[in-house]
């Protein structure tokens, strides 16, 4: 078994019990309310009195094979480990920690909640598996109709949280929505940890040096982009490079000592794939 095969599975397990964890610190134990398969398993518990781990079990099983007849054998093995694993540490932990309440303010439940599960699916997402459960309906409807992956699963998050309107009060329901908003939101930061870079263009006469600069003293490619300017017409090629965050201080001195008027542009991007970042640097001899 590959290095990366042991991280990607040490990794599902993580996130798993990441995920029990906000459940009986924070969802159960304040009576907040959520979505996916968590949230349809406490609308059983509430309404028809079935024990959580029960009802997981179940459901996960049911959509695993769900997922493995329509999405294929790939989808299954990354999906397996999170099926059978989630609702036997979730049992795990009722039955030693038990539903303890961390805090009686819910609001803080809820972020704190967010934080955790929004943490755990990033995590489970970036080791290239799945949670199951509600996450597969979403996968094969994408795949069937092309309607986009975090719209129908949005959907079916707010159809959970109107369900168990019928067992809890509305201002559970606003607290609900908090809660997803939260692991939404930390989900897409997670997601690009470790891959968001400074992209960064830089104009200026000397762009000979500065090019020279950057490709031997900060060990990055750059890309010359033919420009002319607006006002005086001129002709400098704009030099476009990527960095690190921690980089951008040491280009930015280095920049100015070779031109205090140079113009540069600074942004974050999202994610940069290619040689020197998820290939290895080459270095050809000239």
């Amino acid at each position: 078994m590959s290095h990366r095969m042991i991280k990607n599975i040490a990794g599902v397990f993580i996130g798993n019990t990441l995920y029990a964890l906000a459940v009986l610190l924070f969802i159960v134990p304040n009576g907040l309310i959520t979505g996916g398969s968590t949230g349809l398993s406490i609308g059983a518990f509430h309404l028809f009195g079935i024990p959580m781990t029960l009802f997981l079990s179940v459901f996960n099983i049911i959509m695993f094979c769900l997922g493995f007849f329509v999405l294929g054998k790939t989808f299954a093995f990354t999906t397996l480990i999170s099926t059978f694993y989630y609702p036997l540490i979730l049992n795990v932990f009722e039955n030693t920690i038990g539903y303890t309440q961390m805090t009686t303010d819910p609001l803080l439940a809820a972020l704190l909640g967010g934080v955790m599960i929004g943490s755990a699916i990033g995590l489970v997402i970036k080791c290239n598996a799945s949670t199951g459960g509600m996450d597969i309906p979403p996968l094969i409807i994408n795949k069937k109709t092309g309607i986009p992956v975090s719209v129908s699963m949005y959907a079916f998050d707010f159809l959970i949280l109107l369900v168990q309107i019928f067992y809890t009060n509305r201002e559970m329901v606003l607290y609900g929505i908090v809660l997803v908003a939260t692991y939404t939101i930390i989900l897409d930061k997670v997601l690009v940890v470790g891959k968001a870079q400074t992209e960064v263009m830089i104009v200026s006469k000397e762009y000979e040096r500065i090019n020279e600069m950057i490709i031997h003293e900060l060990d990055r490619g750059t890309t010359m982009l033919k420009s002319i300017s607006g006002y005086m017409k001129n002709e400098y090629p704009v030099i476009l490079t990527v960095i690190s965050h921690r980089e951008l201080p040491r280009l930015n001195q280095r920049v100015l000592n070779i031109d205090e008027h140079a113009f540069m542009i600074v942004s974050k991007v999202n994610e940069v794939k290619g040689r020197g970042f998820t290939f290895k640097k080459e270095y050809i001899e000239s």
